[in-house]
């Protein structure tokens, strides 16, 4: 597999998940003494004319960086993860869903965390321009915003390693 393509976890020194990168980006952080690696992929190297190397999975920077405060957006593909791809009113998956403002956009309703979420075609139907009380349709679970690392997790779950999951609070 190339390098470009086989994925890293990258921690701050604090342990805390930073972001994912390829594994050549990875290289680069140990070999300039920027990192240093806490697992790495089974059965994978690199080699060069006259060492191997084992290919990391999970790298953690020396040096603490500052990341300043995420601020996520409530965006659709963001209110689709945090809703796990479920309707929130009649809890079906597996379909195409759509966005519903629980209190409608004409009734003064803003596109917030707390005012969104996901819904099938036909439940978003029939609330139409009602309030989940009015239309005797409460969601399964209360809108809000998620935390940046459940919704960094909830994003990669196909992609995540075994060895990745107590890092990102899987386990």
């Amino acid at each position: 597999m190339p390098l470009q393509r086989s994925k890293v976890l990258v921690l701050n020194s604090s342990y805390e998940p930073l972001s994912i990168c390829n594994a050549q980006k990875a290289v680069l952080l140990l070999f300039g003494g920027k990192a240093v690696p806490i697992a790495n992929h089974p059965e994978m190297v690199i080699r060069t004319v006259s060492r191997s190397y084992d290919l990391p999975s999970i790298v953690r920077l020396k040096a603490y960086v500052r990341t300043p405060y995420r601020n996520i957006l409530p965006n659709r593909k963001n209110i689709f993860l945090r809703d796990n791809f479920q309707c929130q009113y009649c809890g079906k998956t597996g379909t195409v869903l759509t966005i519903d403002h629980m209190v409608p956009s004409s009734r003064g309703g803003d596109a917030s965390w707390d005012n969104l979420v996901t819904a099938c075609p036909s439940c978003n139907a029939k609330k139409g321009n009602l309030t989940p009380p009015e239309a005797s349709m409460p969601p399964l679970k209360p809108p809000g915003k998620p935390n940046y690392l459940l919704l960094f997790s909830q994003h990669l779950s196909p992609l995540v390693h075994e060895a990745w999951k107590p890092y990102l609070y899987m386990t």
